[in-house]
């Protein structure tokens, strides 16, 4: 255990970030195939294929808003348990672990509760048309189940992850993501049970990725341990690591806002092909860019260990390996879509209308990303530092401030509505890299002060 915290304030930045980031792009893209890959089972079923997939599309804005709150405890708590093991104060470490775990055990009961009695209501807001809400609300009646899973997987698993068990974390989601793969095709073609048997499978699948979570932080292998006396969730100990996981909530959770205002002004402009075709194209985004989401999640124990180490050549050197990896994915994914849009869109979908529709929408939506390497590592940087005001602001600009009004600003300047619909997004994802690399600047520099002050001559 010793060797696992060491390590990350001594071994060399370039060979470390390797280490723990691959298994974190790996679980990353793994995990993303609970998703996808019951997206591309329901788009493929025969007569009723483009129907279902709009139906579960539209189930994604609830599903979005269940991770949000596991990544609010999570991505909060993880950061504050990493650099509190920088400054060798493995107590506070656990008492962080234990009260996060607590907490989400009470908001897990809430959110179960509010989706059994409100899942339809909450489908039709969000974009579901008298099409599509028979197949949303089928997938929904059975995922709601399995909110405590959801929620424990994805909080506790990020514990894992802090503490350099990068390998550990990705068999988390391998054990899901695999059983995902096994059990959709039994569920909804040989039992006949359609998306209904999509959301079981989900569910049985984080069930068992649950139990290799907590078995492991119960176990003798991990640095911190969950241990009862630390699972009630003290004020002094949870509202840093809420403030903290706000961000992350944030983008996550106003995905799921955005999504429904996209579908609401696609439902208006183009239809049920174009909420669709919105399906395919968050599922191609979501899918893109979790390697570099999982780059920045392996770096985000090296730049909190070392933070709370006060090593602040680490963290700048961390930083900077971080950036170059990231921005040089974001353009590569950009090239690629821009290149080969009908590959990727054909991946969920059979439909040759849609996928002429899709693919068109698909370059047009992923424009800006060509620069959101950055974005990436100055989010994941600000909240390893544990600067929770600034991941805070950047979340709020990038989202509420830019893209929320430009989804209902752009259709009024573009002759084809509907595709202004979709040129918010990378209008709002070019703007938002320019803000958030001005104020990382400022930030960045001044974090590094704290720990390491100027020489004064």
């Amino acid at each position: 255990m010793t060797d696992k915290k060491e390590m990350l304030g001594t071994a060399p930045v370039g060979r470390l970030l390797f280490k723990l980031a691959l298994p974190t792009v790996v679980a990353q893209l793994i995990n993303m195939l609970y998703n996808i890959v019951d997206r591309i089972y329901i788009g493929h079923m025969p007569k009723i294929g483009d129907l279902a997939l709009t139906g579960v599309g539209v189930c994604m804005p609830v599903i979005m808003i269940v991770s949000a709150f596991a990544a609010l405890v999570g991505s909060g708590g993880a950061p504050r348990a990493s650099i509190f093991m920088g400054k060798k104060d493995i107590e506070s470490a656990e008492k962080t672990l234990g009260a996060c775990f607590g907490l989400q055990i009470v908001i897990s009961a809430v959110l179960t509760a509010v989706l059994l009695l409100w899942s339809k209501d909450l489908l039709l807001t969000f974009g579901a048309s008298d099409n599509t809400i028979e197949y949303a609300a089928s997938y929904m009646s059975i995922y709601s189940v399995g909110t405590l899973f959801v929620q424990l997987t994805l909080g506790m698993n990020a514990f894992i992850t802090a503490q350099g068990f990068t390998k550990t974390s990705m068999i988390s989601v391998m054990v899901g993501a695999f059983s995902n793969i096994l059990l959709d095709p039994l569920f909804i073609y040989a039992f006949d049970m359609g998306v209904k048997g999509a959301a079981l499978a989900t569910v049985i699948s984080q069930a068992l990725s649950c139990v290799w979570v907590l078995s492991f932080l119960c176990g003798k292998k991990t640095v911190l341990k969950l241990k009862p006396k630390n699972f009630i969730p003290t004020p002094k100990i949870i509202l840093p690591c809420i403030a903290l996981g706000t961000a992350t909530f944030i983008m996550q959770a106003s995905e799921s806002v955005i999504a429904v205002c996209f579908n609401s002004s696609l439902l208006e402009y183009g239809g049920d092909i174009a909420v669709g075709a919105m399906t395919i194209l968050t599922s191609v985004m979501q899918f893109a860019m979790l390697p570099a989401q999982g780059i920045a999640q392996g770096a985000q124990p090296i730049l909190s260990y070392n933070y709370g180490a006060k090593n602040a050549d680490r963290v700048k050197k961390t930083y900077r390996l971080l950036l170059k990896i990231c921005l040089a994915y974001s353009v590569t994914v950009w090239a690629a879509v821009m290149l080969f849009p009908h590959t990727f869109v054909s991946i969920f979908t059979p439909d040759a209308s849609l996928i002429a529709f899709a693919s068109r929408a698909l370059r047009v939506y992923f424009a800006g990303m060509v620069l959101f390497g950055i974005q990436i590592a100055c989010q994941m940087t600000f909240v390893s530092l544990g600067n929770a005001p600034s991941s805070v602001i950047v979340a709020v600009v990038r989202k509420f401030l830019l893209l929320l009004p430009l989804i209902y600003i752009m259709p009024n300047f573009i002759s084809d509505a509907t595709l202004g619909v979709y040129t918010a997004e990378p209008i709002a994802d070019i703007l938002a890299v320019t803000f958030t690399s001005i104020l990382f600047s400022f930030q960045f520099k001044k974090a590094l002060n704290k720990i390491a002050p100027p020489k004064k001559p």
